[in-house]
């Protein structure tokens, strides 16, 4: 029987739930979680997509993810795939992690959003020594929310949710903690999976646009970097691998491209090199100071999208 459809768009929310199969712990030990955020991390990094609130329990993990423009499924199969060779590979085991493909909800609104965030921090209570202190658990954002402790795997954005309690921080986190313990799980698991309002929460952020063309892309490469195009199917010379790494890398994460797609433009090249030039794309323009400027300027262009490259 053929899979649904996932209900999807590039400027939404999601709840994201990912479970491993029944007989396999998703997370057998703290390294393993220190792992999975760090692949988080690295997608983040390479998609620009938001986290809003995560939980990582022994069987599954919660994640509140705006995708910021950027296709969800995407991010998803990224950051799983990676985690799952690393525990295949640690763990000499073979086949499937996780159970079936992640769950993805949309964000409705705003109550939806606090409920959901309130629902994800409360789940720590199940594990019998955070049931009275879930903002103990080292692996829950409800700590950074509340202040007790910092953002330590550089992934979070919590003052979107925060901000929705007033602009001053403090007594946003004092609003936040009450809110957080007054809401009881059954009535919260009731609100998030049931309950069926009309619409999307969109609310006045700032979506990063993704729909460029790739002449939009080469257009404005050409005229920041002074080359010529046609170095794009030029081969073996560093110029040529730079200047088409960078093009791939920004045909991945501004014009939704899949590495199939990418093989077209750029012509007679496969799939498993493009994935490499993505890799090496990423890696110029965010650490090589010659191309550093690349992805700052690009951003600023696209603020405007009828501006002229």
């Amino acid at each position: 029987m053929p899979r649904c459809a996932r209900l999807k768009s590039n400027d939404s929310i999601y709840h994201i739930m990912c479970k491993s199969i029944s007989d396999t712990d998703l997370f057998r030990c703290d390294a393993d979680k220190k792992v999975f955020m760090g692949y988080i991390k690295k997608y983040q990094e390479k998609y620009e997509f938001k986290v809003y609130a995560y939980c990582l329990m022994t069987n599954h993990v919660h994640l509140i993810i705006d995708s910021n423009g950027f296709d969800i499924s995407k991010i998803m199969h990224s950051i799983n795939q990676c985690y799952a060779q690393y525990f295949n590979r640690r763990y000499q085991r073979k086949g499937h992690l996780f159970h079936d493909r992640f769950k993805s909800i949309i964000v409705k609104d705003e109550r939806y959003l606090l409920t959901l965030s309130a629902y994800i921090h409360n789940n720590p209570m199940a594990i019998k020594e955070y049931r009275e202190c879930p903002e103990r658990y080292e692996y829950s954002s409800l700590s950074v929310y509340l202040g007790i402790d910092h953002d330590k795997f550089e992934t979070l954005d919590e003052g979107f949710i925060l901000g929705l309690f007033g602009p001053n921080v403090k007594k946003a986190r004092e609003s936040y903690y009450k809110f957080v313990f007054s809401c009881k799980d059954n009535k919260i698991r009731k609100t998030i999976e049931f309950e069926d309002q009309p619409g999307e929460y969109r609310s006045d952020r700032t979506i990063l646009r993704r729909e460029y063309s790739p002449q939009d892309i080469l257009s404005f490469l050409e005229e920041n970097l002074g080359v010529e195009r046609k170095l794009l199917y030029l081969k073996y010379r560093k110029e040529s691998k730079e200047f088409r790494a960078i093009v791939v890398y920004l045909l991945r994460c501004f014009c939704g491209y899949s590495y199939s797609q990418i093989c077209k433009i750029v012509g007679n090249i496969t799939s498993a090199r493009v994935a490499v030039l993505f890799n090496i794309g990423y890696e110029l323009v965010n650490n090589d100071s010659k191309y550093k400027f690349i992805l700052e300027k690009f951003l600023d262009n696209c603020e405007n999208r009828d501006k002229k490259f």
